[in-house]
This record gives structure tokens, sequence and C-alpha cells, in this order.
């Protein structure tokens, strides 16, 4: 029996934020030896894949896929998790921590590891192992742009583009995969070169030296890019370079674009050409003399241009004029890139830093207004399953109103997170509310006496004014609570509670017990003067919600009815009021006008 009792927090279908992933079993019969495999352990929500670290329970299901999922909130609330992906490649860099771990430690190597998030890059996309001897950044995604020339080597996702002159310059790539195998994901290496089908290998096939990760691959293609190949073809003829007059020409045309698009770099290189240009006839040579004096007349007017724009880009810099400064910024370094001066490096460092500042900030609040409007949508789904598996028919209207209240708050946030047939079942509850809310529900006609009681419905305003209870009642305030439940009062507490006049008792027990509790209170508060105890002046009522989903409340008795004790007005007036109530009616009934007391049965 296991007495170390772990804090284990999953990963996917199960897992770890160590260096070892956890996998949990899909089939119910392989959960039930994994939680006797585990017993005693706790499972949480893992951080390294953006979860709550919330704790976890296993699901069993025999129908389905078994999983992990979240406790339930003791408010009953729904949990709110940052963690979007479920699949088993979320955990992907998790199983390449491991499996390098294990493959360098084989070699003798200690290995330090960061999931790196450059430029904001979502967590699991770059993976740095880095070690004495060696470092390798190994994407697992196209977020991050491999770079190659930093110094570690990139091992790329299949998923990452790769282009031909990179393949090219660098004879090959690395690539990585992870295959699933049973509960574990193995990891293979493969090498990519130009006009070659990419070759895979186990770590265990894969080697460090001098020239990085290396797989038998790597070593066919260094031996066949090293060994000459025999000739096939005799040589080519040498190509007969063109008379100078048109290469004349063609340094003229060129000469003429590279002003046209203010590139003085491009000018000086091209009068240097002409200048060391021989050979041309005396047109020619004329007209290559004029364009030089011309362009070196050019390049000395490009100076006061260039000076007159840093001094603007300084200004704007100075200003916070963010747009023109980008503008400018561009301009500068299309057209004055080349030997910058001190000042004109520290406007141009200042500019840059300036725009850069400005675009994390554009980012960033994206990044806030994007989170917001998908935590937006997920509340939208929420409520709507939630309303479509209570219906309207079991819901008050203060329910609805409020759900749809709401539901129009979140879809204006949701943006384009939510789908248009979303957006039309949002616009159906708002009209559902705005139509319940807006109806005028008639009164029930008046029932004779000895018809059973009358209509719990409440009284609706006439043109002579609000009606007023009809007699022989009791006025009742009901509600619903947050959680559904059905409440009542003898006073409004509530705004959205509605009124219900319950008929009095017609049966003999239920008014004797009335008469007899009205009496009481009457008498001790008209000797006393104190508080009447509310323990047993009380009426038992019975609430409940019709197939329209209003609430109503009723003495009598109702199978599915909620009992709610409502406890008697202590004023001295309403209770008077309430006492000649009953007193009429059983005076109409020919009862009694004596306590009602439960007999016990006499002893033989």
């Amino acid at each position: 029996m296991r007495t170390d009792k772990r804090r284990i927090q999953t990963a996917v279908l199960g897992g770890a934020d160590s260096d070892e992933p956890l996998m949990l079993p899909m089939e119910a019969i392989e959960l039930d030896a994994f939680r006797r495999h585990y017993e005693g352990d706790t499972f949480w929500c893992g951080t390294l894949l953006g979860g709550c670290g919330g704790q976890l329970t296993t699901k069993l299901y025999t129908d389905k896929v078994c999983h992990f999922a979240h406790y339930a909130d003791p408010d009953g609330l729904p949990h709110l998790c940052g963690r979007h992906a479920r699949g088993v490649n979320s955990a992907d860099h998790l199983y390449v921590k491991s499996a390098a771990a294990a493959w360098l430690g084989n070699r003798g190597e200690e290995a330090h590891f960061e999931y790196a998030r450059p430029g904001g890059a979502p967590l699991g996309s770059v993976v740095d192992v880095r070690w004495p001897r060696g470092a390798l950044r190994v994407h697992l995604g196209h977020a991050v742009a491999p770079e190659w020339d930093n110094g570690i080597e990139p091992v790329l996702a299949l998923t990452v583009p790769v282009d031909r002159d990179t393949l090219i310059r660098r004879w090959y790539v690395h690539r990585i995969r992870l295959d699933s195998d049973g509960t574990m994901r193995r990891v293979r290496i493969g090498t990519e070169a130009f006009a070659r089908d990419t070759e895979w290998f186990t770590l265990d096939d894969c080697q460090m030296t001098e020239r990085g990760l290396t797989t038998p691959a790597v070593e066919r293609i260094i031996q066949s890019r090293t060994t000459t190949p025999p000739a096939r073809w005799p040589a080519a003829k040498a190509k007969k370079e063109p008379d100078a007059d048109a290469r004349a020409q063609v340094l003229l045309r060129q000469l003429a674009h590279a002003r046209k698009v203010d590139a003085v770099v491009v000018v000086n290189r091209v009068c240097r050409e002409i200048a060391g240009l021989t050979g041309t006839s005396t047109a020619t040579q004329s007209e290559l003399d004029d364009a030089v004096r011309e362009a070196h007349q050019w390049v000395r007017e490009q100076s006061d241009v260039r000076r007159e724009l840093f001094e603007r880009l300084d200004e704007a810099v100075t200003d916070g004029r963010i747009q023109q400064a980008r503008e400018m910024l561009v301009r500068a370094n299309a057209t004055a890139a080349h030997n910058r001066t001190e000042d004109e490096d520290r406007i141009a460092g200042a500019a840059a830093e300036l725009v850069a500042a400005r675009i994390r900030a554009e980012r960033t609040a994206q990044k806030a207004s994007d989170l917001t409007a998908r935590a937006a949508a997920s509340t939208v789904r929420r409520v709507l399953n939630d309303l479509r598996g209570r219906g309207r028919r079991h819901m008050s209207k203060a329910t609805l109103h409020s759900q749809a209240q709401l539901l129009a708050e979140e879809a204006a946030k949701a943006g384009k997170h939510l789908t248009p047939a979303q957006r039309r079942e949002v616009e159906r509850w708002v009209r559902r509310s705005d139509n319940a809310k807006n109806g005028v529900v008639p009164a029930a006609p008046a029932r004779p006496a000895d018809k059973g009681p009358a209509s719990s419905k409440p009284g609706t305003a006439s043109d002579a004014g609000p009606a007023k209870p009809p007699a022989n009642t009791v006025t009742v305030w009901v509600w619903k609570d947050r959680y559904g439940g059905l409440r009542a009062a003898d006073h409004q507490t509530r705004p959205e509670a509605s009124v219900r006049h319950v008929p009095l008792p017609n049966d003999t027990g239920p008014l004797q017990r009335l008469y007899g509790n009205l009496t009481r209170m009457i008498t001790e508060r008209e000797a006393a003067g104190s508080p009447v105890h509310a323990n047993r002046s009380t009426l038992t009522v019975r609430l409940w919600e019709t197939h329209d989903g209003d609430l109503t409340a009723s003495l009598t008795r109702r199978k599915g009815a909620m009992v709610a004790p409502l406890t008697l007005p202590a004023e001295l007036e309403p209770l008077r009021e309430l006492h000649a109530k009953v007193v009429a009616q059983m005076k109409a009934r020919g009862i009694p006008r004596q306590p009602w007391t439960k007999h016990s049965k006499r002893s033989p």
C-alpha cells in the first residue's frame, strides 16, 4: 500500500509539470488499474499548459473516453480554466524535455531546459535545450521563426516551413515529430535536404558532434557534397563580352533608376564603374561624362535633403508623433542607411525604440481585447446551454430577463468569436425576455366560495386605479433565488418578486389552526406589547412553477410543490383584518371557533 502521497499536476489527458509526463488511460478497464496505482495521490490542472492549477478528479466512462475533470465549485458557479488545448499533442513540449533529458543523461551530459516564449509566443511552442558542449532550440509550432546564425541549432516541427535557399545554403535541416505509442509519445528526428526525402531516426541513432546534431543521413549528405562529381560534359566556351558602348548604355540606365529611387549608394557605385569603363566611342564617352557630372551634383544636394530628413525625424520623436516618426524612419532606412554619423544613429535608434514600444503596446492591447472577447464568448455559450436545458417554462420572468441581459452584454464583447447561429439564438432569447417583460397577464375571474379556492393570479390595474386584493386572501410575494429555489414573504423585499393573493383554506383543520394562532397573537400583542414569537405564528405556503414559467402559491396541498413557512404579520391591525376574514369563513362553513388540537389516542 502506498504511503507517499504526491501532488501531481496533470498535462493533457493526464501528466505532470515534472520531467516525466503522465497520461490518463482512455479505457475504463485501464483506468481502474491507474486509480489503484496512484491511490493516495492528488491531481492538479497543469500550469505548464496554461491550466488554472485547480484540483482534478478522474472521470470513468464506458460509452466515451475517460478523462480528468475539475472539481465542482462550492458555490455552484461554473469553473473557468484558461486552458483550451485538450489533445495529446498539447503536451509535446513535456515529452520532448523528458526524452532529451534521458538521451543526454545516457551520454553523461546534464542539460538545462527552458520553455521560451519570444514575442509572447504560446507556451510550448519553443523548447531550449542547453548543456556545456552544445545547445538546441526545438520549434514545435510555427509561432516563432527559426534563427540560423545565432549559435543555437534549430530543430523544426513538420509545420515549420523552410525555404529552398536555406536548404541549399545549410545543406540540411533537422526535423522532429512525436508518434503516439500506447500511453506514451515517442520522439523521432528527421534530416531534410534539398531534392532529398526526409529520413527519420530514433534519438538513439543520433549523435552530438562538432557539426552539432548528427544523424546517419547527415554523414551521407556531407560525403556527397564534398566529393567532386566526375565531368560529364565538356567545358563550355567563354561567352563573348558585350562591347563598351552597350555596357555604357546599361550603366546609364542603372544610374537614372538609382537617382529616381534616391539610392545614393547605388549612384556612387555606378559612377565608379563608369570611371573604370574604357573603349567607348567619343559620343558615348561625352554622354557618360555629362551623366556623372549631374550625378555628383545630385549627391551633394541629397546631403541637404538627408540633414533635413533627420532633423524632422528628431522633432517627431521629441514631440511623440509616432505615426510620422514611423513613416520617416522607413524613408531614412531606405535612402540614408549608409555612412551615418553618431547623431544620425542616435536619432534613428530613438525613433526605432519609440515605434517598437508602440507596436508592443498595440499587440498587448489587442491580446487583452482578444482574451476579453474569448471569455465573453465562453460565457455566452455557457448561458445558452443552460437556457436550452431549462427552457422558458421552468424559469421566472426575472430570471429570464437577467439571463437575456447578460447574453446581450457578453455577445457585444465577444465579436468574431461567436458564430452567426449563436448570435441569432441570443437575439431570440432577448426578444422573448422583452415580450415577457412587456406582456400583461389578465386577472382570473372570481369563483364562488363553494367551488374551491380562487385563482392565485395577481390582480391587474384598471382605469379606476390599482386593483384591490380579493376578499378572504393572504397577500404573498414570491420569487426565485440565484440557485432556482422558490422563496416567499408576507411583504415585498425583492424587486423581482411577483404578488400572489393566496385564498384562505375552506376546510376545518387549517381554519381552526389559523384562528388559534391569530387569536393567541392578538392577545399576546395587546397584553404585553412585545413582539410575538414566530415559531408558531406561521402559515404553510406551497410554491410551484406553472407550465408557462409563472410562479404561484397556495395554502392547499399540491404534488411537487415546495413548502415554505410564511411568518404572519406581527402588527395588530393586519392581524385583526386577517382574523376577521378567517372568522367569516368559519361562520360560513359552520366551524366552531376553537383552537384546533390533535387528539391523542386514549390508552385502553
